[in-house]
């Protein structure tokens, strides 16, 4: 099969990804395709464990956190020491949120948006006391979020502006620096998500100032489950008391103190008990390899690639959920085509890994390992799904949506 764009040197990494010879991969959005590399690290995992024993953590398990953390920190632009290693983003936040102090009856408000994460809204609303007013700014056309609107609801009432980097349906890109200048302006902070930004366009969280970010490894840094990423503005962190802790946390671990708690002064300040060791190895070749690459490099293709994703769409007629100015627009295009969510079960059936979301469409999210012929393969099969009207055998499945 001709693998796309002649002299596109990323396709040389497809060898990397072992999915990538059975099927037409264009869910990295959703979950990146593992590198082969992740046998021979989750085997070095195993090797250790039954070589050393428990012998393991002062080998390096016990700051394999951090460690890890100071891996993926360049890829976000953050210095050393400042980000560590989470199971997932519920539990991450839920750390942050229990360190904030929301005691000022002054700022006793919380600015989110209608197209955030459900998962960062559902801990969000239990962590915050009483007292606490979350304010949701809502999208006006389903793919953008107006910046005034933004802006606006920031106000000296403000304690956190709580937002993804990039929305998960339509991969519009945040003016993140307008809002961390207006939050601080105000004496507000801000928290990031950024599940759907870094690996996939340039993050600069130095540059932005941003006091908190929050991202995962699974989607395109190709790290699998069970990695997150929590990044805190170094000057921050003294300042931050967090209510949901662990051993890991202590200054002095192996004292078992059980009557003080003495809280550490580095990023593991923020860590709880004891992590999931091996799926700190299964993140490294993924971050190792997008660091190889380049955000840049990867950037310049995708801008391209979901270019030709819109233009393919609007031949077809379907409509396109996602922002068609390249500057807004992260990786991924939603695509409409009539009776989407069926012609979603008909393409993953047919090989076409991809996603559809409800109240917005068929996800196709191609990564730097992907070819411009996969792309045209895809759209070409939606047309030919509606065609032949093979998409009516799954009218009745929509019980459950993945």
């Amino acid at each position: 099969m001709n693998e796309g764009t002649t002299g596109d040197a990323l396709l040389a990494w497809r060898a990397e990804f072992p999915i990538l010879e059975q099927a037409t991969y264009l869910i990295s959005n959703s979950l990146g395709a593992m590198p082969r590399g992740v046998y021979d690290r989750l085997r070095d995992y195993a090797d250790t464990w039954a070589t050393l024993g428990v012998r393991a953590w002062g080998a390096g398990w016990w700051d394999l956190k951090r460690a890890v953390g100071d891996m993926i920190a360049p890829l976000l632009g953050a210095p050393p020491g400042s980000v560590l290693v989470h199971e997932n983003a519920s539990i991450a936040a839920s750390i942050l949120y229990s360190a904030l102090d929301f005691s000022d009856p002054r700022r006793n408000k919380v600015v989110i948006c209608d197209q955030d994460f459900p998962s960062d809204v559902y801990t969000l609303r239990r962590m915050l006391p009483p007292h606490m007013e979350v304010v949701m700014v809502r999208s006006r056309d389903g793919v953008t979020i107006d910046t005034d609107d933004l802006l606006a609801a920031i106000d000296d009432r403000t304690r956190l502006v709580s937002l993804s980097h990039v929305l998960f349906r339509s991969a519009y890109i945040l003016p993140a620096a307008a809002l961390v200048a207006k939050a601080h302006q105000v004496g507000a902070q801000v928290l990031l998500n950024g599940y759907h930004s870094v690996g996939i366009i340039p993050v600069d969280v130095t540059a932005l100032a941003v006091d908190f970010y929050i991202g995962g490894t699974l989607k395109w840094l190709c790290g699998g489950p069970g990695g997150v990423f929590l990044y805190v503005r170094p000057d921050r962190l003294p300042a931050l008391n967090p209510r949901i802790t662990g051993w890991f946390a202590h200054r002095q671990p192996f004292a078992f103190d059980i009557e003080q708690f003495d809280l550490r002064d580095d990023a593991y300040r923020l860590a709880n008990g004891t992590p999931g060791i091996a799926s700190l190895y299964a993140i490294q070749p993924g971050v190792e390899i997008i660091t190889q690459v380049g955000v840049a490099a990867i950037r310049e293709k995708s801008l391209r690639q979901t270019a030709l994703v819109i233009a393919l769409a609007d031949r077809l007629g379907y409509a396109v959920q996602s922002p068609r100015d390249a500057a807004s627009r992260a990786g991924t295009v939603t695509v409409r085509p009539d009776h989407a969510y069926e012609v979603s079960r008909e393409l993953l059936a047919r090989g076409f890994v991809i996603d559809y979301r409800e109240g917005a469409g068929i996800r196709i999210a191609p990564h730097f390992y992907n070819s411009d012929t996969e792309i045209e393969n895809t759209l070409q099969a939606m047309a030919d799904i509606l065609a032949d009207g093979s998409w009516q055998r799954h009218a009745r499945e929509r019980s459950f949506v993945t």
